[in-house]
């Protein structure tokens, strides 16, 4: 089995979307970046690694038990073993991953520029693990509380945290099914559109609206988010960290 020594990682928890797993360039440094002492690496096929960077599902028992208590991490001087640690790549992308003891890929990071290099070169002749998963059975579905990846194309890491705040307060919105409300949000992210909705159902107006706020991200979506959150403490928290200055 091949390993990694000196692993610096920065762990996304609970994201079953890879495009919330941020490459180095979108870290920051308020982030909590930890030390992987030594980690295994595996090459796998790329219909095995879209699925663990992509899903919160059961890995295979097989994988499980291969990297099962061979990766330690470094805090504070000491050296601890962790249960279901480890790097994976296809080739084309990488991936780091820790279980927290479970059987599903719960943290995720990606790696540093030079650590990337020399995961590529370790693997260019290695061989391409085979484990076995039930591909067929996993049909990703998209939604309004876990978009699409083409929904957040282009973006940068603050654009697609407030976008996705967005889409939680329009799906809070759709479970009002207030006509006069949804109209009235609609004028707001289209004004020139007042007298056209007037007389349209709760579900065009919305069914528009959702349409619309999936293109991309502007001052008016970021405007639009603004004012549905406000007075919502939830929200308006969300909302407080990603608008606060950042520094990668």
């Amino acid at each position: 089995m091949l390993y990694l020594h000196d692993v610096w990682v920065n762990w996304f928890e609970g994201e079953e979307n890879g495009y919330n797993v941020c490459p180095f360039y979108e870290w920051r440094k308020d982030d909590t970046i930890e030390l992987l002492d030594q980690v295994p690496l595996l090459k796998v096929d790329s219909a095995l690694y879209h699925y663990i960077e992509n899903e919160l599902l059961e890995l295979p028992s097989k994988l499980l038990e291969d990297v099962h208590q061979k990766a330690y991490i470094r805090k504070n001087h000491e050296r601890t073993q962790l249960d279901y640690c480890f790097v994976v790549s296809d080739g084309n992308c990488i991936l780091a991953v820790d279980t927290i003891g479970y059987n599903i890929p719960i943290r995720k990071s990606r790696l540093i520029p030079r650590q990337e290099q020399m995961v590529y070169d370790m693997i260019a002749n290695a061989q391409t693990e085979s484990y076995f998963f039930n591909s067929a059975a996993v049909k990703k579905e998209h939604h309004i509380l876990s978009p699409s990846p083409y929904m957040m194309s282009g973006l940068t890491r603050k654009e697609r945290q407030l976008k996705q705040l967005l889409f939680m307060a329009l799906d809070q919105l759709y479970a009002t099914r207030n006509p006069a409300e949804i109209r009235y949000w609609y004028t707001e992210w289209e004004p020139t559109a007042y007298q056209d909705v007037q007389h349209m159902s709760f579900e065009e107006v919305w069914g528009r609206l959702f349409e619309e706020a999936q293109r991309g991200w502007s001052e008016k979506h970021e405007q639009l988010c603004a004012r549905l959150v406000k007075g919502q403490p939830f929200f308006e928290k969300l909302w407080e960290m990603e608008k606060e200055p950042k520094v990668n």
